[in-house]
């Protein structure tokens, strides 16, 4: 007999890619989560990883099994929403990508509120972390970077990226700068940004090494440390501000898609005629 539990830990595997991090989101000890993989592969009579000091990788039958075991863990959470106290207001949970501007998501919270929308549980995170959320069932749809499988979405916004420099900075003015021109800045980095990889292949292959004044993942630290020109960062085009210019990196054309990914165990169809949604919609084409 199949234990849901047992799905759960060989899902959390699969979507965390090793056994550590798995039993850190089960919220069990590793030897639990061995122990019960252990008992799904003898129950089935097939090994469902092949395992190796550096990752595991899913077998064949680990591949089949993954696609049912999501479609059971899908039946399960829509039944327990199902039989929940229906006097209950709706709760919504949002994923929000921490490198969207925070004004916008002030906005989107003040038009959802106006509309008098549901209750919502947000939950802030990287790309990655948000689409580990989505396929695990923990969150109903997502605030992010929209891909190619992404699965059911709706693309909101679209935009390039840009320099952050403060006003007072001799560049300020320009519609666009060169890596070369910024040879000499100190530079904070954005540690959570999507693009950080792309930004350092750029600057590396321009033959520029910055000095790096300073690490945050909280990006409204980063803008005040532009404005008072602690360095320059690489940021969305949506982040110029007060104190704050955006002009283009020259040969950086690095673009984002934003938009809201709708989890597999929610009907998409039915989030879109939410309060949320029409709020986000409301808010146009500009993330900024």
């Amino acid at each position: 007999m199949i234990d849901r539990y047992h799905l759960r830990y060989f899902l959390a595997v699969i979507d965390r890619g090793n056994f550590s991090r798995a039993a850190e989101a089960c919220n069990v000890s590793q030897p639990t989560l061995s122990v019960g993989i252990a008992k799904l592969e003898k129950t089935l009579g097939k090994s469902l990883f092949r395992r190796s000091n550096r990752r595991v990788e899913v077998t064949q039958a680990g591949t089949l099994l993954a696609e049912q075991a999501r479609r059971i863990e899908a039946g399960f959470l829509a039944a327990e929403r199902a039989v929940g106290d229906t006097a209950t207001a709706e709760t919504i949970r949002l994923g929000v990508l921490g490198s969207i501007a925070p004004g916008w998501i002030e906005r989107l919270l003040g038009a959802h509120r106006q509309a008098g929308g549901e209750r919502l549980e947000v939950y802030e995170g990287r790309e990655r972390e948000l689409a580990d959320r989505l396929v695990s069932g923990r969150i109903d749809l997502a605030l992010t970077i929209v891909r190619a499988g992404s699965g059911p979405h709706d693309v909101i916004a679209e935009e390039g990226y840009a320099m952050a420099l403060p006003t007072f900075h001799p560049l300020a003015e320009r519609a666009s700068v060169a890596a070369e021109e910024l040879a000499s800045e100190a530079m904070i980095v954005r540690r959570h940004c999507e693009a950080l990889a792309d930004t350092s292949r750029h600057f590396t292959a321009r033959g520029v090494r910055p000095f790096f004044a300073a690490r945050t993942a909280n990006d409204e630290r980063a803008l005040r440390y532009v404005r008072e020109g602690l360095g320059v960062t690489l940021v969305p085009e949506s982040f110029a501000r007060d104190g704050v210019a955006c002009p283009r990196l020259d040969g950086f054309d690095l673009t984002r898609a934003l938009g809201l990914v709708y989890a597999p165990h929610r009907d998409a169809a039915a989030l879109r005629g939410s309060a949320l949604v029409r709020a986000v919609e409301a808010l146009g084409q500009t993330p900024g």
